[in-house]
C-alpha cells in the first residue's frame, strides 16, 4: 500500500514556509547565529540554528506550540482543506515538547498552565482536534508518527491524517549538550573531517497523509514505506546493526532495491560517532549501486531541529522531487574516509531527476527510522 502526501507546511530559521526553507538550503545559506537569550559565557558552544522571533534578549513561553499551530495551518491549507480537524488525528512528534516554557515558569515565573506542556490543547482549542497523539521518540519521533499515521490509515481507522514535528531550544538540553560533547561546535558540519558535534535548531513541521481514492487533488507525493525499530544498542551511540535493519526494513516494505533510490536525506547530525556509523552503513549498502543516490544533510543549515527533523527532511525531498534539485552539505569540504565513495552534493544544489527518496532519522537511545517516499504517478 502507497499513501498520499497532500500538503505541507514547515518553518525554520532560514524559512517561514516549505519553499522558503528549500530556497534558503538550494542556496546554501549559512543562518547560524550566537546564542539569542541564553548567557554566552556559561557555554562553550555560542552558536545555534535559532527562529529569530522574539524580542532582543528576551524569551517567550509556548514557542514550539505557535509553529505548531503554524505549520498545521499551512499543511491543511496547502491540502486544501479546512482548519476542522475534529474528525481527523493529529500525531505529533518532538523531543522536548515544551520544557522551555517550564524553565521560564521556574526561573522567572511566567504564567504556564500544566496543560500547555503537551500539544493537544492547544490543537483542540485551534482545530477543534478531538484525537491526538504526542511522540517523545528523540530525533525519530516525527518519522515515528508517520509511520503510526500510515498504520491508522491501513487499519481502516481513518482516511486522514495530520503528522507533525515541533521543537524549541531549551537550555537544560542546550547545556546538557555543551557538557558532554568532547568538542565545542560552533557550526554543524556532517561528514566533513572537521566536524565537532551537533548544533541544536528549532522549528516545525508538517504533512496531511491520505488514503489513496478518497480525495479529488494530486498529491505532492505519496509514501512508500516507514521502517522502524529501537536496537536499545547504548544510550547514545548508534548501532551499525539497528541502522542498517531499519533501512532494509523500509526498502522491503516499499518492494525497492538500493538501485531504485535517487535522493537520500541523511540524519546528519554532525556528530562524529553518527557521521561514521551512517555513512559506513550507506557505503556497505549502495556499494553494488550503479550511479550511487545523490545524498544531503540539511541539519548543515537548519541546525538539528530534534524531534521535527525526521518530517522536515521528507518535506524538504518532497520539493526536491517538484524542482529536480538537490541542496549541498553546506561547509563540506574534506569528507569523512567513511563518506568518500557516497554521492554527497558539494559546495552548490545538484540539478537531478529525483523519483524516489530515502529519508533517515536515528536518534538516541537506537531509536531509528527510515522513510521512502516516491514521485506522485
Amino acid at each position: 500500500m502507497t499513501w498520499d502526501i497532500t500538503g505541507i507546511g514547515a518553518l525554520a530559521n532560514i524559512g517561514r514556509t516549505p519553499e522558503h526553507i528549500f530556497d534558503a538550503l538550494c542556496a546554501g545559506r549559512e543562518t547560524r547565529a550566537p546564542l539569542k537569550v541564553f548567557d554566552r559565557a556559561r557555554y562553550r558552544t555560542r552558536h545555534a540554528y535559532e527562529i529569530d522571533d522574539r524580542p532582543p534578549g528576551r524569551d517567550e513561553p509556548l514557542r514550539a506550540t505557535r509553529w505548531l499551530l503554524l505549520a498545521v495551518h499551512q499543511a491543511l491549507a496547502d491540502a486544501g482543506l479546512s482548519d476542522d480537524l475534529s474528525r481527523t488525528p493529529v500525531l505529533v512528534g518532538t523531543t522536548l515538547r515544551e520544557q522551555r516554557s517550564a524553565e521560564l515558569w521556574w526561573t522567572e515565573g511566567t504564567a504556564l498552565r500544566p496543560a500547555d506542556l503537551h500539544f493537544g490543547g492547544a490543537l483542540r482549542d485551534e482545530f477543534g482536534a478531538v484525537t491526538s497523539y504526542t511522540f517523545a521518540n528523540a530525533c525519530s519521533a516525527s518519522l515515528y508518527a508517520l509511520g503510526l499515521a500510515a498504520d491508522m490509515i491501513e487499519s481502516g481507522q481513518t482516511d486522514t491524517v495530520v503528522v507533525a514535528g515541533t521543537d524549541a531550544l531549551t537550555e537544560s538540553a542546550f547545556g546538557m549538550l555543551d557538557r558532554v560533547q568532547n568538542e565545542s561546535p560552533q557550526e554543524l558540519r556532517p561528514f566533513d573531517t572537521s566536524h565537532k558535534g551537533m548544533l541544536m535548531g528549532e522549528g516545525a513541521v508538517a504533512v496531511v497523509l491520505r488514503r489513496p481514492g478518497t480525495h479529488d487533488g494530486r498529491p505532492l507525493a505519496r509514501l512508500r514505506s516507514v521502517g522502524m525499530n529501537c536496537d536499545a544498542h547504548h544510550a547514545t551511540a548508534p548501532d551499525a546493526d539497528g541502522v542498517r535493519a531499519a533501512v532494509l526494513d523500509a526498502h522491503r516494505r516499499a518492494g525497492l532495491r538500493t538501485e531504485d533510490i535517487d535522493l537520500v536525506m541523511l540524519h546528519g547530525s554532525g556528530t562524529p560517532r553518527n557521521d561514521e556509523t551512517e555513512a559506513a552503513v550507506l557505503a556497505e549498502l549502495f556499494a553494488d549501486t550503479r550511479g550511487a543516490p545523490l545524498m544531503t544533510a540539511i541539519k548543515s543549515m537548519t541546525g538539528h531541529t530534534l524531534g521535527g527533523s525526521g518530517l522536515l527532511s521528507l518535506v524538504m525531498a518532497v520539493l526536491a522531487i517538484r524542482h529536480g534539485t538537490v541542496p549541498p552539505v553546506l561547509g563540506l569540504t574534506d569528507p569523512i574516509g567513511q563518506a568518500a565513495g557516497l554521492g554527497l552534493v558539494r559546495g552548490e544544489a545538484a540539478t537531478a531527476a529525483v523519483t524516489t527518496a530515502q529519508i533517515n532519522a536515528f536518534g538516541l537511545g537506537g531509536i531509528n527510522a527510515v522513510a521512502l517516499i516516491g514521485a506522485a504517478a
